[in-house]
């Protein structure tokens, strides 16, 4: 089996797209998620264009990462200006980060017309950059951008631009289709073009503003890519990026090509949906391979087809991709779903308990209210441990109370929350400011319990996420809210929902805390 190295660039790329900004904490967590994935590089970001993207590498080099390589990316120096004194060059050394993209032009008009500089120039612009980096990095890879728009407009340019790269020393020449505006036969046959004059290894990079960023992606790997790069779930400027998504799960179920391992494989959906959360995105139901709507069979013929033989209307097992079949008329699913899950959290479920059941009961129930656990496992180990009757009590709730306050027009408003708390038959009343409610809130219910259980005074409110469900209710709407939480020695998710976003904040809060506290039993 041939393999192929997965590069990922949703941190990058798909922050790009309108309507994503991911904190830097999102980030981690999200490269973390990659790496458990199996994905070999991860982009973290562009260091020299803004804070966030700095403070994102400083806190990934005290990271541990199995499998994937942090990547910066940066572009070759600027016209007539020295490779030391660059500040992108400069920027990208300072990332420590043992990989190092550079994107340089490669289409003429793009020379001219965006850099405003000759065409030799720009040779020297590209190599001079790689083989700057090449002293300090293990890895440079060269990203050609708008390759295949140059090489349909120019050859000869094009073509010396990647040889420039090559002849620089760097380790990988990645073809870019940077509009999105190249046909599949096109990238077939300029791919395999290109390749015959390139003796170092060679990557995709698709856009997806034609609509067929996966199969220019496929194509390209056919005739020769050793790297395909593109975001999870497609995230990306303008029409997105080609989706690593459906990429991985072509490649190992379709073409027969390695690129993560099975088990890994079965872990797909969960960080398709994972990626969606941490993104403040509904999931896309009908997304191939992943979607909620994937394997969904609804009456009639399909259905009693598939029950006879799922082939008939399943192009693969759902299973080996983390999804499953749904018959919507009868909604038979979940209960290896539940099993693996308990598992996970080490909690002991035979198949055969009828307490199983129950989990699948309540998880239909908050599903129902709008709950969402991707992103949210301690909530959903919470929700697993009661139903099994193995989660502990250490608190009881009386109620809570939150006032906010705007006295004078220019001044800011005052939060102050008060919780009413019951433990070992002891009410406990506390009250905290903080610098809005839910921050007040967390202040409170902490001040309360630290006396009782002083491990959470370690606890940590990490990120706070509000997604509203049903928009066409406006101030009356269903709100969603995601907390993340953390100590020093891990991060965990938690979720509530409610009309009321101090209710629903409530929700998530005390899962947190219960969520620490259960981790003693």
């Amino acid at each position: 089996m041939s393999t192929v190295k997965i590069y990922d660039t949703t941190l990058r790329d798909g922050s790009q797209a309108e309507g994503i900004s991911f904190t830097v904490e999102d980030k981690i967590r999200i490269a973390h998620k990659l790496d458990e994935l199996g994905v070999h590089y991860v982009e973290g970001g562009w260091p020299g264009s803004n804070p966030r993207d700095i403070d994102f590498f400083e806190k990934a080099q005290r990271a541990s990462f199995t499998q994937t390589r942090i990547t910066s990316f940066g572009s070759t120096r600027y016209p007539n200006k020295k490779v030391e004194e660059d500040t992108v060059l400069q920027a990208l050394l300072k990332t420590e980060t043992q990989v190092t993209t550079l994107f340089g032009k490669t289409w003429d008009l793009h020379v001219r017309d965006a850099l405003s500089t000759s065409l030799d120039e720009n040779l020297r612009m590209i190599f001079e950059s790689i083989a700057y980096l090449k002293k300090y990095r293990e890895e440079v890879l060269f990203d050609a951008e708008h390759f295949f728009d140059g090489y349909k407009n120019n050859p000869e340019y094009a073509l010396k631009a990647v040889k420039e790269a090559e002849s620089a020393g760097a380790d990988w020449i990645v073809l870019c289709d940077t509009n999105g505006g190249t046909l599949p036969h096109e990238v077939s046959r300029i791919f395999s073009e290109v390749k015959k004059s390139l003796s170092v290894k060679m990557g995709i990079h698709a856009h997806n503003d034609s609509e067929v960023a996966v199969a220019n992606s496929l194509n390209a790997i056919q005739n020769g890519a050793e790297q395909v790069q593109g975001t999870i779930n497609g995230y990306g400027e303008r029409c997105g990026n080609a989706n690593l998504v459906s990429i991985i799960a072509n490649l190992k179920l379709k073409m027969g090509i390695d690129c993560i391992s099975d088990a890994r494989l079965k872990t797909l959906k969960e960080v398709s949906a994972f990626v969606d959360e941490l993104a403040n995105k509904s999931h896309w139901n009908q997304q191939p391979f992943v979607g909620k709507s994937a394997f969904a069979h609804k009456g009639g013929v399909h259905v009693n087809a598939v029950r006879k033989n799922a082939l008939t209307y399943e192009h693969i097992q759902p299973e080996k991709v983390g999804n499953h079949q749904r018959i919507l008329v009868s909604d038979l699913a979940g209960k290896s779903n539940v099993l693996h899950k308990a598992k996970e959290f080490g909690l002991n479920v035979d198949d055969k308990d009828p307490k199983v059941q129950n989990i699948l009961s309540s998880l239909k129930e908050a599903e129902n209210l709008g709950f969402q656990y991707e992103g949210a496992e301690a909530s959903f180990e919470l929700m697993m441990r009661d139903a099994l009757g193995q989660k502990e009590m250490y608190f009881e709730f009386i109620g809570f109370r939150v006032i906010v306050e705007k006295r004078k027009e220019d001044e800011e408003s005052i939060s102050e929350a008060t919780v009413k708390l019951r433990v070992n038959g002891v009410q406990e009343v506390s009250a905290a400011e903080g610098t809005g409610p839910v921050n007040a809130l967390d202040r409170a219910i902490k001040k309360a319990l630290v006396k009782f259980y002083p491990e959470l005074a370690e606890v940590n409110l990490y990120d706070y996420k509000v997604r509203i469900l049903d928009e066409k209710k406006g101030t009356r709407a269903k709100i969603r809210v995601l907390v993340e939480s953390g100590d020093c020695h891990s991060k965990w998710g938690t979720v509530g929902v409610s009309e009321n976003i101090i209710e629903a904040s409530w929700q998530a809060l005390i899962d947190s805390i219960d969520y620490k506290l259960n981790q003693r039993s």
